[in-house]
């Protein structure tokens, strides 16, 4: 998943992304790290905090804009 990627490139911590998204921080490393895997309401939070498809967050896709 390209959560540590995304949230870098945006320049967040995981502190302030747990914020925004009404999250523990510890999930939000969980999630960086493998250890744990967001299910499908986490996974359009995140898309959608981040203006990218699901097939993007999750690797599916190198064009980040769902097509339409």
């Amino acid at each position: 998943m390209r959560l540590k990627e995304l949230r870098k490139k945006h320049k967040l911590s995981q502190v302030r992304l747990s914020i925004d998204l009404n999250m523990s921080q510890n999930t939000i490393s969980r999630y960086e790290t493998g250890e744990r895997e967001p299910g499908i309401a986490e996974l359009i939070l995140i898309a959608d905090y981040f203006d990218v498809s699901v097939d993007y967050l999750l690797g599916r896709t190198e064009n980040p804009k769902i097509n339409k």
